[in-house]
């Protein structure tokens, strides 16, 4: 196989791999936490069935076994690839019990684009707490069995296979642009509503694949596919699937997910609240179930996320700049 264009070859890899991922997993989460004394607001930007909404889940069951006299009461704004919430973070109560669910490279390359009333400064990280991998899956059903076969029909083809994803300008969206010039195919985009919209095109052969995440191929095993991730080594729950890296491309990439405030919130709030979700995902249960659904914990929190969120904003200006954003 190519490597493609340099440009694209270049996106994000070498500085997720070499730089983000270990510098946010080094942050050490505190051993226990105080409870919030009221319920938590947990507002999600994609719908239910998503990786969001299965971290938000996993999240809940973990802080109501820690804090049994609250509740996490989750809130669903979706639409337009999580732009919907993103716009109207800013109007939710900035009482510290509201918070919303982030995710990248999402919120830098929908601004660039230009149609979202929302900039990236807009929102407000207090924490990210996982990373899910670039994958390529079809369905079970699908005559295509490995990567070769998917590259053979789509050059046989061009433009007639269609791979689902969650969004435009979202991880899914860049990571179809990747493919496209990394193997010199070309395939078409299916934007969906999220991950939980997109499961059942998928399932029923609506579309061909989709280009999603690890943690997607996983939790619908025997019902999808993978033929490829986007990881420094083979997946441990998916062992016979390769690596892009071992198809020819230095390919190592994906989305993060974390949560946001209003930015109205105090900064002690803002703190407690960062506490309080790494200390969820310090809890033996949380890496349980993370580890179970393809979910690779990360903890970037106050101390960190200046300087995360300058290079992720870095990195992912260029990756919209290939996209043809921005223009």
């Amino acid at each position: 196989m190519t490597n493609g264009p340099r440009l694209i070859a270049g996106f994000a890899a070498a500085a997720l791999a070499a730089a983000v991922l270990p510098m946010a997993r080094a942050q050490t989460p505190p051993a226990a936490q105080p409870c919030p004394d009221k319920n938590l607001m947990y507002w999600q930007a994609f719908p239910p069935g998503g990786e969001s909404d299965i971290s938000a889940r996993h999240q809940q069951v973990v802080l109501k076994k820690k804090c049994p006299a609250i509740d996490t009461v989750i809130q669903y704004k979706a639409g337009a690839g999580g732009a919907l919430l993103w716009s109207q973070m800013n109007t939710l109560p900035g009482d510290g019990y509201n918070v919303g669910g982030i995710n990248l490279p999402h919120m830098v390359l929908q601004p660039m684009e230009g149609n979202v009333t929302y900039k990236t400064d807009d929102i407000v990280p207090v924490y990210w707490y996982h990373y899910t991998p670039d994958a390529l899956v079809v369905p079970e059903a699908s005559p295509i069995r490995t990567f070769a076969d998917f590259v053979k029909a789509a050059q046989a083809s061009p433009g007639k296979l269609n791979l689902g994803g969650s969004g435009l300008n979202s991880a899914n969206h860049a990571a179809h642009q990747r493919l496209n010039a990394a193997f010199n195919v070309k395939t078409t985009y299916v934007p969906f509503k999220g991950t939980g919209d997109m499961t059942m095109a998928v399932l029923g052969s609506h579309v061909d694949g989709a280009m999603s995440y690890t943690a997607f191929a996983i939790n619908n095993k025997g019902k999808v596919r993978a033929i490829a991730v986007a990881m420094d080594k083979r997946h441990a729950l998916l062992p016979d699937v390769p690596t892009f890296k071992e198809l020819g491309v230095d390919w190592v990439d994906g989305a993060f997910r974390g949560v946001g405030v209003p930015r109205s919130t105090p900064p002690e709030a803002r703190r407690r609240l960062a506490e309080l979700f790494a200390a969820l995902n310090a809890d033996a249960e949380m890496k349980e179930l993370a580890a179970r659904s393809g979910f690779e914990l990360v903890n970037v929190g106050p101390e960190g996320m200046e300087a995360f969120m300058r290079e992720r904003t870095r990195v992912y200006q260029e990756v919209g700049r290939q996209m043809g954003l921005g223009k």
